[in-house]
């Protein structure tokens, strides 16, 4: 690649990244899964739209995969064990016997109604029978429901992708209609073990690693906990078994595990699982052709409605009977098993094999996902309200984010007090900081403390501020006016005018 041609590639990569930023924000504002945006910058960016063209399926199905790898791992940082422990049982009982229950009762669907062989039937099951957890917490977060049921919705999600991708490897391979039971079980059960324990084992080596070892910058640290997270994942597919399961335990043992920089991390964490998911979404758009979709349209509406109204809800009945778990949130949890990125990758595994009809394959799983995403996604609210499972009365979940100043429009700003600084002695009220600029904490000799008007500062304090973009600077001014002259300094005609000496300031 020439210099020419990579800034052409980085400049078309830049416009469609800001691009999918900008739909995810019009998604959440609209209450729909981002994935149906970033789907359709993809569709727009590609061979039928603005010409970029994309078939290699093969790079595909590699870069699907890591990107998966990374959104897995983000899952578990982001997963609290307290809200999941409980739930583990349940959880894993839908991840298994409920893919097996969805596979079945979809492939029958797919095979009296379309007629499709019964390896392609149960393949295409397969395919569409694993949840999405970012489709349907993009959607529920704003919705005050019982922490159990998103808890096992969100357990489910986590642990359903690596069964079902060992049933697509598997009747992507097989050369007969129907596997032997046998074989496949004892596969299912060393991947998930072995996968399993791998993660696990990462998880707790990272863990101590990383609480012992004392890296030389901050932002190592965020690094290093993805860096084992896609380590176990590694590890776990090298030795034959299921990294997709390595890589959400080791994330889930990270995530709940002392670290330091936690905050740091899960911040770092979130954004590489969105830059994950918009190239993979994006990817996965620029890879099918507009122009063959028409023809899948019938197929996938077929296959979802048994899927939606048949397979899902018999097998969230009969996996949950044993817990006891209420009808009301049997139906919920039936209703909200979105589809996302795992079922589209998925489709990749049969084309590179050759198997017959797989491109057929990839076209109905991507018209099922983005149609019943369209049709699920935004009624889960509704249907929420309608079972009895949101109560106005109820308070809602606080959504805790580190600095959302610009939903504020305002600015952080930071300010460190040196040694010599005739802020030293200053009130808060003395400061006559430009309304509505104020102090909100101070960080003295490594304690917090929240200031009054009253609240005098000292030398090696560590200031934090919230100021209007309009009355930052006239914020600043002040502070440095009083930092080199005392409350006085008007007076004395000093400004604050920026020098390159003085109070310390930075803005979040």
């Amino acid at each position: 690649m020439t210099l020419p041609e990579l800034y052409v590639t980085l400049l078309i990569a830049g416009t469609v990244l800001l691009a999918s930023i900008a739909a995810a924000r019009t998604a959440h504002r609209v209450g729909l899964p981002s994935l149906l945006l970033f789907l359709a910058v993809g569709i727009v960016a590609g061979e039928d739209g603005l010409g970029l063209r994309f078939d290699d399926v093969q790079l595909a199905q590699a870069l699907g995969t890591a990107a998966l790898a990374v959104i897995l791992v983000e899952g578990g940082l982001t997963t609290r064990w307290s809200d999941v422990r409980r739930l583990v049982a349940p959880a894993g009982v839908l991840a298994t016997v409920g893919v097996f229950l969805s596979v079945l009762v979809t492939a029958s669907g797919a095979h009296w109604l379309l007629g499709l062989d019964w390896n392609v039937a149960l393949l295409l099951g397969a395919i569409v029978s694993s949840t999405d957890s970012a489709a349907v917490f993009s959607v529920l977060r704003a919705l005050p429901l019982p922490r159990k049921l998103t808890g096992l919705v969100e357990a489910e999600s986590g642990f359903n992708d690596a069964p079902t991708i060992i049933l697509v490897l598997v009747f992507s391979t097989t050369t007969s209609d129907v596997p032997a039971i046998g074989p496949l079980l004892g596969s299912l059960l060393f991947q998930l073990a072995v996968g399993g324990a791998l993660g696990v084992l990462t998880g707790l080596l990272g863990a101590v690693a990383l609480r012992h070892i004392a890296l030389p910058a901050t932002g190592l640290y965020p690094l290093a906990t993805v860096g084992f997270g896609i380590t176990a994942f590694a590890a776990a597919g090298a030795a034959g078994a299921s990294g997709i399961i390595a890589a959400y335990l080791s994330g889930l043992v990270l995530g709940n595990s002392q670290l330091p920089h936690r905050a740091a991390t899960r911040s770092f964490a979130e954004g590489a699982g969105w830059l994950a998911q918009i190239g993979l979404f994006v990817m996965l758009g620029l890879l099918v052709d507009p122009s063959e979709l028409s023809g899948a349209v019938l197929p996938a509406l077929v296959v979802g409605l048994v899927l939606l109204l048949v397979a899902r809800p018999v097998s969230v009945l009969l996996c949950l009977l044993p817990f006891r778990t209420p009808w009301r949130q049997q139906a919920f949890i039936s209703w909200a098993g979105l589809r996302g990125a795992v079922p589209i990758v998925l489709t990749t595994f049969p084309v590179v094999e050759d198997v017959p009809h797989a491109r057929e394959i990839l076209n109905i799983v991507f018209v099922l996902v983005a149609l019943f995403t369209l049709l699920q996604g935004p009624t889960l609210p509704a249907v929420a309200r309608r079972l009895g499972l949101v109560r106005t009365d109820a308070l809602r979940e606080i959504q805790v984010e580190t600095a959302p100043l610009d939903v504020l429009d305002a600015d952080l700003l930071t300010v460190s007090i040196p040694e010599g600084s005739q802020l030293h002695g200053v009130a808060v009220f003395e400061l006559r900081l430009p309304p509505p600029a104020v102090v909100t904490l101070i960080v003295r000799e490594g304690a917090t403390l929240v200031p009054d008007r009253d609240t005098v500062l000292r030398a090696g304090d560590e200031l934090l501020l919230i100021a209007t973009p309009e009355t930052r600077e006239d914020a600043e001014r002040r502070l440095r006016a009083i930092g080199r002259r005392g409350k006085l300094a008007r007076w004395l005609g000093e400004i604050g005018a920026p020098e390159p000496e003085g109070t310390t300031t930075t803005g979040g």
